[in-house]
């Protein structure tokens, strides 16, 4: 599940690749809480792909152990710095490491917490 402040050419990129993504928006999400989102993503076995800074703090406060979230921060991300990034986060971890996790995607390095935190 690709989150709002991420663009819908992500998800295109990711289907090319297989993988079965979704922009938040494209799924009528587009004002969604972010509560709506994780949830949504949890029903449907989805990472959270997102900019936002909120994820991990619901999951914090909630104990959750899903859904997993990919977190890119260091301000704006281009979409070409974004999918570079993403494709390095899928080339290093394999879906058993990314399952149950806030991978946080930073500039200089990618860093892994499992969940619950």
């Amino acid at each position: 599940m690709i989150d709002m402040p991420l663009s819908p050419e992500l998800a295109a990129w990711l289907r090319k690749l297989g993988h079965d993504a979704v922009h938040a928006g494209d799924v009528g999400l587009h004002k969604a809480a972010d509560s709506e989102i994780m949830s949504r993503a949890y029903a449907e076995g989805r990472t959270i792909v997102t900019a936002d800074l909120d994820y991990p703090q619901l999951l914090a406060l909630t104990k959750a152990s899903e859904p997993s979230i990919i977190l890119f921060r260091d301000g704006n991300w281009s979409d070409d710095e974004v999918i570079a990034k993403l494709a390095e986060v899928l080339a290093a971890l394999t879906p058993p490491e990314i399952a149950q996790s806030i991978i946080t995607v930073e500039r200089k390095r990618i860093r892994r917490r499992r969940l619950p935190l």
